[in-house]
């Protein structure tokens, strides 16, 4: 009786622990489809605003490719939602059937134990058993193994409840995970037709900018020239922000030198030579550039809402055959006139004005420059200390859209140079 109750506990076990050994894997899809759900809401916001097929930009047309891309993702976590549903309600389904079996199994062992026990009920014969015994030990040992009889007795009635109060739940189980299947089919339906239907405008769209090649190749210069200034630009202000702290540390080194010889006998030498070749950081400097560092891939969006439309590098024109634009940043489309904000805290060193890329905010985080363009308005000058998230600024208007487009760079200081980060990899995902 007692490798039966350890048999049926270890099943019971098992059975508890197989939902819970699932749920990661549950929870993780789950928590997927709540994100891509988010990014597509945010599009499809994005989009409302915008004038497609009427005056349509490159960026709607970036953002219908996202759209889609995003409720692809959606119908394939469905698909492993799906997939993972039915493994988990062929699990359960065994695993009640087993317990089941080993119920009937313990039912039959139950009766067949109150049979003998009612059988066996005179008081009498009980206490007659154990003074039968040829001795005292003998007599105890009796006595133990009355009181472990009952006590099995009671063990198997509460497993009993406790297997019928398991399979009850795990049905209730089963009958959700259907539901949820059934409404995870519905949704991939849904979002079938929007995919097909964002297809539709995609292709507008496309034909549209397709029978204006000559025009988009003019606009396509005429933007890279922009993106060529901005770039100059941005590299001298760091280069000159590089030169001012080098001096700065030169005049500290002189005056620290001057101090000494004061101090000293001028007899003896002193080491005092300034070393002004290389950008040097100040320990605090250091510590926030460190700081910056190891935030890769946490730090925030320099917008609230937003979707990328144009990433880092060299990125193929949407509808220019064998054309390439080259991005030193992320092209982020947002609402129209939407606040930009600090991606980490820093100290402002300079606010540019730029035609054509409107003005610029340069922060700084220790060897690291986090670069905000195409704005409209700023809310910071040089030398302020800014927070993560503080906003620093308001987006142009796109010319001809209701959207606005926020250009995002990070740069790091490398000895006296200056090298041009993927944004991508230092916000969160």
């Amino acid at each position: 009786m007692n490798l039966i109750i350890k048999n049926i506990s270890a099943l019971l076990l098992s059975l508890i622990l197989i939902p819970v050994l699932g749920q990661g894997n549950s929870q993780k899809l789950k928590k997927e489809q709540l994100k891509l759900e988010k990014r597509i809401s945010g599009t499809k916001m994005l989009l409302s605003k915008s004038k497609l097929n009427t005056n349509s930009s490159l960026e709607d047309l970036q953002l219908i490719d996202n759209q889609i891309k995003n409720r692809e993702r959606l119908l394939r976590n469905y698909d492993e939602q799906v997939r993972f549903s039915k493994q988990q309600i062929a699990d359960k389904t065994l695993e009640i059937n087993r317990l089941k079996a080993e119920q009937i199994e313990l039912k039959n062992q139950y009766q067949k134990m109150l049979i003998y026990a009612y059988k066996n009920r005179n008081k009498y014969g009980k206490l007659m058993y154990i003074f039968s015994a040829n001795s005292y030990n003998e007599a105890i040992k009796r006595n133990n193994y009355l009181k472990q009889v009952q006590e099995l007795r009671t063990k198997q009635f509460q497993l009993l409840k406790k297997n019928k109060e398991i399979i009850n739940a795990e049905i209730i189980k089963i009958n959700q995970e259907k539901k949820e299947k059934e409404k995870i089919l519905e949704s991939k339906l849904a979002e079938k037709k929007l995919i097909e239907k964002d297809r539709n405008i995609k292709n507008e769209i496309y034909r549209k900018f397709k029978k204006e090649e000559n025009i988009l190749k003019a606009k396509l210069q005429k933007d890279e020239l922009k993106k060529a200034e901005l770039k100059k630009k941005i590299n001298e202000a760091i280069r000159l922000e590089i030169l001012a702290e080098q001096r700065r540390r030169k005049k500290e080194e002189e005056a620290r030198r001057k101090r000494l010889e004061k101090e000293k006998n001028k007899n003896k030498p002193t080491n005092t030579t300034p070393q002004t070749a290389y950008f040097k950081e100040t320990k605090e400097s250091k510590a926030l550039g460190k700081s910056f560092s190891t935030s890769k891939g946490k730090l925030p969006w320099p917008v609230s809402k937003g979707s990328i439309t144009e990433k880092f590098g060299k990125n193929p024109h949407p509808t220019l055959h064998n054309v390439y634009t080259n991005n030193n940043g992320l092209d982020i489309s947002a609402p129209m006139n939407a606040q930009i904000r600090a991606i980490f805290k820093g100290e402002v060193t300079s606010v540019l004005n730029i035609p054509g890329a409107g003005k610029v905010v340069i922060i700084k985080h220790g060897s690291y420059r986090t670069v905000y363009s195409n704005l409209k308005d700023t809310y910071v000058k040089s030398g302020d200390k800014v927070s993560t998230k503080q906003t620093i600024g308001s987006l142009l208007n796109k010319s001809g859209s209701n959207i606005s487009v926020a250009h995002l760079e990070i740069h790091v200081v490398v000895g006296s140079g200056v090298k041009c980060l993927n944004p991508s990899i230092w916000i969160s995902k």
